[in-house]
């Protein structure tokens, strides 16, 4: 009996040894993998929230043009206060990536006044027309240069009406990644909106001058 009782003993000995060193390996070998898998989560997690915040930028960049442009469509006249406050308006649709209060750089916001200069045939809308003024805000993004007053404006479709106009708002943004792991590169962001004033053919210049 104390024979038989050894020989168990010594069995469940060989036993716990033999479970405690297949642990021991099981632990090292995940030790192994997770320190191999974890470089590949950790950019994959920083590429996710990066794209995530660069597309919501592109997406409020968009949204700069459109509003910007709407602002100044409504107005009968304009001076230079009122172009000041389109410029703070949209901008306050790019926070937080831009903040007035903690100094950041401004998106660049040009508006420009397109009217009709009767290159189109009679009762048909053109594609063409000159500027009759433009407004630009300086700040991160870049634009294309400008076109000079008197110059001639290739509209994207003939939308220009017989003595009417267009407003073209353009929006340019420097975005910068906020932790830069998967995207380094600074991006330039840039929209174009067109739309026609809502209550005259014609927007005179600003009264007063540009901001």
């Amino acid at each position: 009996m104390m024979r038989r009782a050894f020989q168990a003993i010594g069995f469940w000995a060989r036993s716990l040894t033999g479970a405690r060193r297949r642990a021991i390996n099981e632990d090292g070998t995940a030790a192994v993998e997770f320190a191999m898998v974890a470089p590949i989560m950790i950019t994959m997690l920083f590429g996710v929230a990066e794209t995530s915040l660069a597309l919501i930028c592109r997406a409020d960049v968009s949204l700069m043009a459109g509003t910007a442009a709407d602002l100044i469509s409504q107005a009968n006249t304009v001076n230079t206060a009122d172009v000041k406050n389109v410029y703070d308006a949209a901008g306050t649709i790019l926070y937080p990536y831009y903040d007035p209060a903690s100094g950041s750089a401004k998106p660049t916001i040009r508006l420009t006044s397109v009217i009709d200069n009767g290159s189109g045939a009679v009762g048909q809308n053109h594609l063409t027309g000159k500027v009759a003024w433009t407004c630009t805000q300086p700040g991160s993004g870049t634009l294309p240069p400008a076109t000079a007053v008197g110059g001639t404006v290739t509209l994207p479709q003939a939308i220009m009406t017989a003595g009417g106009s267009v407003i073209i708002a353009e929006i340019a943004y420097k975005y910068d990644s906020p932790t830069t792991k998967t995207i380094a590169a600074t991006m330039n962001f840039t929209n174009n909106f067109y739309t026609k004033p809502r209550r005259v053919l014609q927007i005179g210049a600003p009264t007063g001058g540009c901001p």
